[in-house]
């Protein structure tokens, strides 16, 4: 399959992997990767020389294009950086600060740079910062997500009237029929975090995944938007939170709630009452821990049936 996405990665099918803190190591990228799509490292939860570790793995385990996801707010972002040029990592998604800060110098050492965005103003900063492609994330997706709330199949269309790079559709898309929704609304490619969680590759623990293959509709909820707006699957944290923001509590207040090192207990360590269990709407779909590979397969069968039953239909 040929488009925008994959010869600008150099990759079979238009799959990004979301690089997200806790479940995106050096299996789960070297495994998405070696099956044809895009794999990313997830730096946020990592310590610069862990990210080494992950990179030089990753480098061993695959002859594939990978990449790392870098959240420009974290304290170790230029330690990353330069971790990634010294390595020769040759793709870098950033998200979560100013794209003009390190993207012209990712890209003087020859790295494709991608930026995260959820409204087409930011759109439109990426591409003038000189990003060679966004992903376009939807109110769906799991972990953080933009304030505006708008879902996937409003900001598709409305992000492509804004820029002319390619666009990567991210939140709410775990199958084939969702990969080709997203591209009949615009985009060029997919990014998918939630299917992902739930694969065998996955770093995340056991217990969120299991959480996760048995989670049904309105078991997930955008919170903490005082904060940073993160989606949470329900448990006794979520109702903590929940009760905390009905009450109106302080900014303060909140934080204090949250603490430190809460997403790494509930989806590292698998504490399922105390641990934020970040995650998107769409793992209602899911039943299963699958192999990557065998995901990515179904995918994209599933992707070629619907587009050919569209087609037959006209």
């Amino acid at each position: 399959m040929d488009n925008r996405i994959t010869e600008l990665f150099k990759i079979s099918y238009p799959i990004i992997q979301g690089g997200m803190i806790w479940c995106s190591g050096w299996e789960l990228a070297s495994a998405v990767s070696n099956a044809g799509g895009l794999g990313l490292i997830g730096s946020g939860s990592m310590y610069p020389e862990v990210l080494l570790d992950h990179i030089q793995k990753c480098k061993k385990t695959t002859d594939k294009p990978f990449g790392v996801n870098i959240p420009l707010l974290y304290p170790n972002a230029e330690e990353h950086i330069n971790t990634i040029i010294n390595e020769g990592v040759k793709v870098v998604f950033t998200s979560a600060g100013n794209p003009k800060t390190w993207t012209q110098k990712l890209k003087d050492s020859g790295i494709t740079v991608v930026h995260v965005i959820a409204n087409s103003k930011f759109a439109k900063k990426a591409e003038e910062a000189g990003v060679d492609a966004i992903v376009a994330e939807g109110f769906e997706a799991g972990g953080h997500n933009g304030r505006e709330e708008t879902t996937t199949m409003c900001l598709i269309p409305i992000v492509k009237q804004a820029v002319k790079i390619p666009i990567i559709a991210a939140g709410g898309i775990g199958s084939g029929r969702a990969m080709l929704a997203a591209m009949a609304l615009g985009a060029d490619g997919v990014q998918m975090g939630s299917r992902f969680v739930a694969s065998e590759e996955s770093s995340a623990s056991s217990n969120f995944k299991n959480s996760v293959i048995h989670s049904n509709e309105g078991d997930t909820r955008l919170m903490l938007k005082q904060i940073t707006p993160v989606r949470l699957l329900k448990n006794k944290f979520f109702d903590v939170v929940q009760d905390a923001e009905n009450k109106g509590v302080s900014l303060e207040e909140l934080t204090t709630i949250l603490g430190r090192g809460r997403a790494k207990k509930g989806m590292f360590e698998g504490d399922l009452d105390e641990g934020e269990l970040e995650i998107g709407q769409v793992a209602a779909m899911f039943r299963e821990i699958k192999p990557s590979k065998v995901i990515i397969e179904e995918i994209m069968a599933e992707y070629k049936q619907a587009k050919e039953e569209l087609i037959s239909g006209f």
